[in-house]
């Protein structure tokens, strides 16, 4: 994959995780009947959901600049995880939160070379190739 190719997936995933959170960041501000029929059921009352909301944004604005980026990415996946924790408490459904924090993580590798660089080490990656290419190797062989 080029490097363009690289980048284009990457705003476009973006895209797509911002356009979810601020759908998300809205209902929760705007104090939408729905959502806070849903907090209530968690026991979250209407000042602390328009609260989350708040944080939901400011994450998402720092995950968007890609100077403060790394930064949001943490942040969504902490907020992510903080929804995840609160559904499983209810027993509701985490497909959705554990699939949206999967994609964020994927986008943040994409996005952010120094947050893959950090995470998976040249060293790993070298070996992982290394055993690849001997794998494939042997199955030419064979």
């Amino acid at each position: 994959m080029s490097q363009k190719t690289i980048g284009i997936t990457g705003w476009a995933l973006t895209i797509i995780l911002g356009l979810l959170f601020t759908t998300s960041a809205f209902m929760k501000l705007s104090q939408n009947q729905a959502a806070i029929a849903q907090a209530s059921a968690f026991g979250i009352d209407a000042a602390a959901y328009q609260f989350i909301g708040f944080i939901e944004i400011v994450s998402l604005i720092l995950f968007v600049i890609p100077r403060t980026g790394v930064l949001g990415s943490f942040l969504l996946v902490a907020y992510l995880g903080g929804a995840i924790v609160t559904h499983l408490q209810h027993q509701e459904s985490i497909a959705t939160a554990v699939t949206v924090q999967i994609v964020l993580w994927i986008t943040a590798f994409i996005r952010f070379p120094e947050l893959r660089q950090r995470l998976v080490p040249a060293k790993v990656k070298n070996e992982v190739l290394r055993t690849n290419k001997a794998a494939y190797s042997n199955m030419q062989n064979a």
